[in-house]
């Protein structure tokens, strides 16, 4: 007779109680992560850095990271992908003049999802611009400009070309090679003068020979290379009025702070410059008068002061 075997079957129940995961702070020697939150099938994992829509217990889900950014679609144990370029990306599209900018290096697969690269595995070139160099890291150095201007660069990873186009600002408008620190705005230099180094672009200079020199000419708002553009100015009596002046001068340019002056002598420590308090004032086209209501000195000497804010 054959033995008898008795299957016994059993079968528990086992009540579950969901509810939201409590977020916490992983931490070790080498890195932490911030304290993330679950949905309670464990479907949205999210943090500060990243982010992860699943299933629970399946394999599907969109990933995407904050920095370096990546996007990452799965649909299989192991996401399958095919590289179809390169892109170069910045965390900007402007670096200062001077300054540095890392630039970052990514795959493109062909479901729309990149992937990040390390940046010495790629090679880095500049294509235009004043990008003085961009290091094997990545790291593009700018260089000094005299007005913001536009600029390329190319990394190339695994025969895959990508190009980020950038703008180096210009941030201080004195610094440009021998046109430095001289008080003019360099760009205004090179618009007349060209590309440094011209000595006729110089604080000094008077190519026009009118008397006034390059940094008046700059602060008046004047061509320095037209002899006709001067400034001028000219006291006037007012008929009828003999405590009074006119003060005449011009242009007048957009921009630009104009301050009558008055002194009762000219002579090595004399008098003192005094700004005209009770006057009237009027413009005819770029022709200004200020008249000095109390020219009661028996002598008294007018300037105009120009300041360019």
């Amino acid at each position: 007779m054959k033995p008898i075997h008795h299957l016994a079957f059993g079968a528990s129940l086992l009540g579950l109680a969901f509810s939201s995961a409590r977020a916490q702070v992983r931490t070790s020697a080498n890195y932490a992560i911030t304290a993330e939150v679950a949905d309670s099938g464990g479907a949205l994992v999210t943090s500060a850095s990243y982010s992860n829509v699943g299933s629970s217990g399946g394999v599907t889900g969109i990933s995407t990271v904050a920095s370096p950014a990546e996007v990452a679609k799965q649909g299989y144990i192991g996401q399958l992908f095919e590289v179809v370029g390169f892109s170069v990306s910045a965390a900007q599209n402007f670096v200062n003049e001077g300054a540095t900018l890392q630039l970052i290096g990514g795959q493109l697969l062909d479901d729309a999802t990149t992937l990040a690269v390390n940046g010495s595995s790629v090679t880095w070139s500049v294509v235009s611009g004043p990008l003085a160099s961009i290091n094997a890291s990545g790291i593009a150095t700018a260089q000094i400009v005299y007005q913001d201007t536009f600029a390329v660069a190319r990394g190339v990873y695994q025969s895959n070309v990508g190009q980020l186009p950038l703008t180096v600002r210009n941030v201080n408008i004195d610094d440009f090679g021998t046109y430095a620190g001289d008080g003019i705005d360099d760009a205004w230099q090179v618009q007349y003068f060209g590309l440094p180094p011209n000595a006729n672009a110089g604080p000094t200079a008077d190519v026009s020979g009118t008397g006034q020199n390059n940094l008046f000419k700059y602060i008046a708002g004047l061509n320095p290379l037209d002899p006709l553009s001067r400034f001028t100015v000219d006291a006037q009596r007012v008929a009828g009025q003999p405590l009074q002046r006119n003060i005449v001068f011009a242009p007048l340019v957009p921009g630009r702070v104009y301050v009558v002056r008055f002194n009762t002598s000219l002579a090595i420590g004399g008098g003192t410059w005094t700004t005209l308090s009770n006057i009237s004032s009027s413009d005819n086209g770029n022709i200004r008068t200020v008249t000095d209501l109390n020219a009661s000195d028996p002598e008294r000497f007018y300037e105009v002061q120009i300041t360019k804010p």
